[in-house]
């Protein structure tokens, strides 16, 4: 006999265990279906076993800056299968968390996947073949994104490797490729670069990062170049093969092919919504251009069937899973939530420094021919930031002619935890007076988050 609930979650990744806990909180009788670990690809293969890699990358640097504080210490060498077993034992750990998160909420866990028999049933297989049928009011999925691959970039999970397999590698290759320049490719650059392994990155735009302001991109390119990171980019077309002892990607340059030969090769090409083998057209659930088709309520063009997160389309990221899974459980539970504005969603990259933006870039501002000032803030005259020894990067604001926020771009050691400020002003639809009129802290590095804005309108104080 099937079970039934007011609300039945497919995938427990940070969008759909975040649905499940706001549809209990309102009432709600709720299961969630995962096949695999509770938090998903981002607690369990991305978001935060990446940053505790990260996290020992920077500790690399932060050693070798420890002379110039006075600090003399001895650097006996690098361990990276400690780095890396660290990192997976946190996500470990915090599964378990999402697991008492889960019983805290009387949230029922059914472990399988789920499959719709229609837009009201799914189809849950156990790892032991066993089936049973679940029934759901409403229906949330949650099923996330997998890689995207285009041919001569496929991915072979062992030399040619994703950012789930990278993850699981505890003795690095001497030499490492690298296609995409987006976040994935720019963060494991990083922490492979810092544990000694010759990298080389290939993009075909003319930045890393690109989709960043190209201010910041340039930044983040010196910063790479001091690091040592190759860097080949505005390449006209790239393929990569498995040779077996080794990978060789054939690199189109102004016209002409040139070879490069690596021990392993990492694909970062993007990734597209996990949409095969759920049965959603028995849901008559739509899909457009690799992802779910849904409204401003995450409801697809089947009533009372959701979708959030990675699976629903851009922005691709864990915080903007969680706040759309706050708002399907709201609006199916006769709530009327906000609606999202995606241009107030920041974006994050946590190699060194640190980037962060909201809004958008000075690029697509001119695109749009919309009037606009720019208020620059380096780091380098920033107080704390040189007695932090931290001075690298910069704040950079667009403001408009009402003095509103268009958009904000930082890069820095803290950028991400520093980017939350200008997020919520636009959301709060500010105006410059009102940053003005708002006290930092000194010294901080957010002080130069006023200074900024400041600087936008000819009236900075320490630059």
């Amino acid at each position: 006999m099937a079970k039934t609930f007011d609300v039945v979650v497919l995938g427990a990744g940070p969008g759909g265990y975040v649905a499940a806990i706001r549809a209990a909180q309102l009432g709600k009788k709720v299961a969630i279906i995962e096949a695999d670990k509770l938090g998903g690809v981002c607690l369990n293969r991305g978001c935060i076993p990446t940053k505790a890699l990260l996290k020992s990358a920077h500790s690399v640097h932060e050693v070798a800056d420890l002379k110039s504080l006075g600090i003399n210490v001895d650097f006996k060498g690098l361990d990276s299968t400690v780095a890396v077993k660290r990192a997976n034992d946190i996500a470990d750990s915090m599964s378990k968390g999402i697991a008492f998160l889960m019983k805290k909420n009387k949230i029922e866990v059914i472990t399988g996947k789920g499959v719709f028999k229609s837009a009201k049933v799914l189809e849950v297989t156990g790892s032991d073949g066993k089936k049973e049928e679940v029934t759901g009011t409403n229906i949330i999925i949650a099923t996330g994104a997998q890689y995207r691959t285009f041919p001569g970039l496929e991915h072979d999970g062992k030399r040619l490797v994703g950012a789930w397999e990278a993850l699981k590698i505890e003795k690095l290759p001497k030499t490492m490729g690298i296609i995409g320049a987006g976040a994935i490719g720019v963060e494991f650059a990083y922490f492979w670069n810092a544990f000694g392994v010759d990298v080389h990155i290939f993009e075909m735009q003319k930045n890393l990062l690109p989709i960043e302001d190209t201010d910041v991109s340039k930044e983040i390119e010196r910063a790479y170049k001091k690091y040592g990171i190759k860097m080949t980019l505005g390449v006209e077309g790239i393929s990569a093969k498995n040779n077996g002892k080794d990978v060789t990607f054939t690199v189109t340059e102004a016209g002409k092919k040139v070879e490069h030969t690596f021990e392993m090769g990492l694909i970062a090409v993007g990734m597209t919504g996990t949409i095969e083998g759920f049965g959603l057209e028995k849901a008559g659930v739509q899909t457009e251009k690799g992802f779910i088709k849904v409204n401003e309520m995450f409801e697809t063009t089947s009533k009372g069937v959701y979708a959030i997160g990675d699976v629903a389309g851009p922005p691709l990221l864990a915080h903007a899973a969680s706040h759309e899974g706050v708002l399907a459980a709201e609006h199916l539970a006769g709530l009327h939530p906000h609606k999202i504005d995606k241009m107030n969603i920041a974006g994050c990259t946590y190699c060194q420094p640190q980037v962060a933006s909201v809004g958008y870039t000075e690029r697509a501002l001119k695109e749009k021919g919309i009037e606009y000032k720019v208020g620059k803030a380096p780091f380098m005259a920033n107080g704390k930031a040189i007695a932090s020894n931290e001075k690298e990067g910069f704040i950079k604001v667009l403001t408009g002619k009402h003095g509103e926020l268009l958009g904000a771009h930082i890069v820095g050691v803290h950028a991400t935890e520093l980017i939350h400020e200008y997020v919520l002003f636009r959301t709060m639809e500010g105006i410059d007076e009102e940053i003005f009129a708002t006290i930092h802290p000194h010294p901080t590095l957010g002080e130069f988050l006023g200074e900024a804005v400041m600087a936008a309108k000819g009236r900075a104080l320490n630059l």
